[in-house]
């Protein structure tokens, strides 16, 4: 074999590892609709007859919202704007800040809106496993209605399970996610041909003129219906979210071959049988499947729910991470649960308050046909903010002429917007929670944001340079004593507050200084080259810059171990390390509003220590003390 052919062999393998792998990670969410869209388009409350001419509309509606939606909006355009590589609404929202400088003005609003998506994703991760595993359980109520009463403590078992196994990380089943979602996929598609074949001429529904003869024919009620009908591409923002981990071609390449044919064929076969039964509507995904083999088929329909939850609460962890280094959210224990990939990430925090609300959505909502009233709202609002954060990317780093991004932000936003005020009326039914969800994160994520930017303000008035303290220390040198003293510090260009009280209590400084500044940047993963730079000050002072990207997670021992200064390596049994431990205290009238002051106070109280937060041994950290009005 040549050198060519291996290679050519070698990127063949390597792609169809990629495209497994991004079967199961990527597409669980979109790919478990199925079990309850079709179901929830015939909804009683839409007041749409089952017929055949409304089940012909309403599966070419379905058809033409996954090529429109997922084929052509997201896999062919929003893919295109990558950030480094990464996609996901907190990347895209990364791009539309300046490079350089503030922001302000429009961008400001921009970003809030890219703000706002991110917080309704936690709304959908709460939501997404709770629809999921519960629709799939539901199942056992077609083996047999003597099950019923076990659908929610099984359901309730299973999401427990989930989240419990989470501190063991995903990296154990990873490999198993593929494959388990490539035979759901074959599922699916038999399931739907059994049925087809019965009945052929439900493939006419390809055709969009039954989809827009619906709307003429149901008026305001089919317009409703978009509401359910949008369920089938609630995985979108998934497809997103997740080509960082495997690249544009595995997803695009597995979305053609499998996932869309797979789909298609079971939303026809579903179509196909409630034409030929229309009893059936009530849970036309499990009637298509023979009475010997449902067992089976609601086992391998819980696990294919399962991978899906994974996948999204995974995706949570992810973005708390991204919000925390970009400075939205208060420094989390964050645990590494694999030492290859660095994706893998627990969160406990956020892992156990997604174990309760998705516990609390199932207990309350107790189906899935309610909580799908509750589903849609978040997905569709987050889908519009990403055409707009799309299109001013388009224009500004893609340079596309406005002859191109207007009509096709106008095309994009017809479309979103038409699925998006066929959820409103779900607010009232369950479409509050994840907004309520939403508004909470959204005023924790701003508050942060601007409380620490009121902190570094008081800090700038009250700092002093480290040019005028190196002058100083010339005319005044105070005793030095051996080793070296690391200080961190938020202000590059301001002396430490730690090291000021460690001379006024002290009176002694260390014979090498380094000032620490950790920087996250706008791009998910930092180079080498601006990893790590050094500046000498004079007087053993060493000025330390590092950068991190958005998705990494920062390690002190590991940058003081690229410096590049004079006689110095790192030891993590003498160095010692200055911090600042700093107590908000709320005046009578703080620089914000009282309650915000209030609410950032409580978060400062218990975020986690930097000294944990950036893996610094606790053995070798003195802390000095400070009180801080905000």
């Amino acid at each position: 074999m040549s050198v060519t052919e291996q290679t050519d062999t070698a990127h063949s393998d390597s792609l169809r590892t990629l495209s497994l792998a991004a079967l199961g990670v990527v597409f669980g969410d979109i790919g478990t609709s199925p079990i309850y869209a079709l179901r929830e388009s015939f909804h009683q409350s839409h007041g749409v007859q089952v017929s055949i001419a409304n089940t012909l509309g309403i599966l070419s509606l379905i058809f033409w919202s996954l090529i429109i939606v997922i084929s052509i909006k997201y896999l062919a355009l929003v893919m295109q704007a990558d950030n480094e590589g990464e996609g996901g609404i907190i990347a895209l929202t990364a791009l539309v800040m300046p490079r350089r400088g503030p922001v302000t003005g429009r961008r400001h609003l921009l970003v809030l809106t890219g703000l706002f998506g991110a917080a309704l994703l936690y709304g959908d991760s709460m939501i997404t496993p709770a629809i999921s595993v519960l629709s799939a359980i539901e199942g056992l109520e077609v083996v047999t209605p003597v099950l019923s009463p076990y659908v929610l403590p099984v359901t309730v078992g299973i999401l427990v399970a989930l989240f419990a196994f989470q501190r063991r990380g995903t990296a154990r089943v990873g490999s198993l996610f593929g494959p388990v979602t490539l035979v759901w996929f074959l599922v699916l598609a038999v399931l739907g041909i059994s049925q087809i074949v019965r009945h052929p001429g439900v493939l006419v529904a390809l055709n969009p003129y039954h989809g827009l003869t619906f709307f003429a024919r149901n008026g305001l009620s089919g317009l409703l219906v978009l509401g359910s009908v949008f369920l089938v591409v609630t995985g979108g923002e998934a497809l997103y979210a997740d080509m960082g981990h495997f690249g544009t071609r595995p997803i695009r390449l597995t979305w053609g071959l499998v996932v869309l044919p797979a789909l298609v064929i079971n939303y026809f076969g579903q179509g196909a049988l409630i034409i030929a039964e229309p009893a059936t509507v009530e849970q036309p995904f499990f009637e298509m499947a023979p009475s010997w083999s449902l067992p089976l088929v609601v086992a391998i329909a819980t696990a294919a729910t399962v991978i899906a939850s994974q996948a999204v609460i995974s995706g949570a962890f992810s973005l708390t991470r991204q919000a925390v280094q970009l400075g939205y959210l208060p420094r989390l224990t964050i645990d590494h649960t694999s030492d290859r990939q660095i994706g893998q990430i627990y969160i406990p925090a956020a892992n156990w308050a997604l174990m309760l609300a998705c516990i609390g959505l199932v207990l309350g909502f107790r189906t899935s046909g309610r909580l799908a009233a509750a589903y849609g709202v978040a997905v569709t609002t987050d889908m519009v903010f990403t055409t707009l954060l799309f299109a001013v990317v388009a224009r500004l780093r893609f340079k596309w002429s406005l002859r191109v991004v207007i009509p096709l932000t106008a095309a994009l936003l017809l479309g979103d917007l038409a699925f998006w005020g066929a959820n409103l009326p779900k607010i009232p039914h369950g479409g509050w929670f994840p907004l309520l969800v939403a508004g909470t994160m959204f005023t924790v994520m701003t508050t942060w944001k601007l409380g620490r930017a009121r902190l570094v303000e008081n800090f700038h008035r009250r700092s002093v340079s480290i040019p005028d303290l190196v002058s100083s220390l010339k005319a005044h040198p105070p005793n030095r004593v051996p080793g070296t003293a690391i200080f961190l510090t938020s202000d590059p260009q301001g002396a430490p507050r730690a090291l000021l009280h460690n001379l006024k209590h002290n009176k002694v400084l260390h014979e090498r200084v380094l000032f620490l500044t950790v920087e996250t940047l706008d791009v998910p993963y930092a180079t080498a080259r601006r990893r790590v730079v050094t500046e000498d000050l004079g007087m053993g002072f060493y000025r330390v810059e590092a950068s991190f990207g958005f998705a990494e997670s920062p390690s002190v021992p590991d940058v003081l171990r690229q410096v590049d200064i004079p006689d110095y390596s790192y030891s993590e049994m003498t160095d010692s390390f200055f911090t600042g431990e700093l107590t908000v205290v709320v005046p009578d009238r703080p620089g914000i509003a009282r309650w915000r002051a209030i609410l950032f106070e409580r978060m400062h109280r218990n975020a986690q220590r930097a000294t944990a937060y950036f893996g610094i041994p606790p053995n070798r950290v003195v802390g000095m003390g400070a009180q801080v009005e905000i």
